[in-house]
């Protein structure tokens, strides 16, 4: 489980570039699930399916906007 939204945004980017990466080579998902995401991230093929719909981009950079208006200004 990721520490807090942010790198849990980062680690569902990095499973769904993985898989954009490999299905733009003709792979299936269940292949791409077993051969290169299961170990390297140890989740199961539920959470997998879960990831890829995940609109990471979008939540981001809602957290990013968030992010700049909640900083302090000190001057």
């Amino acid at each position: 489980m990721a520490y807090n939204r942010r790198n849990y945004l980062n680690k569902v980017l990095k499973v769904q570039q993985i898989t954009l990466e490999h299905r733009a080579k003709g792979l299936y998902f269940k292949e791409i699930f077993y051969l290169y995401i299961e170990n390297e991230f140890n989740i199961c093929q539920r959470t997998y399916e879960n990831y890829l719909g995940v609109n990471v981009k979008k939540q981001l950079k809602d957290l990013q906007e968030k992010d700049n208006v909640n900083q302090v200004k000190l001057f």
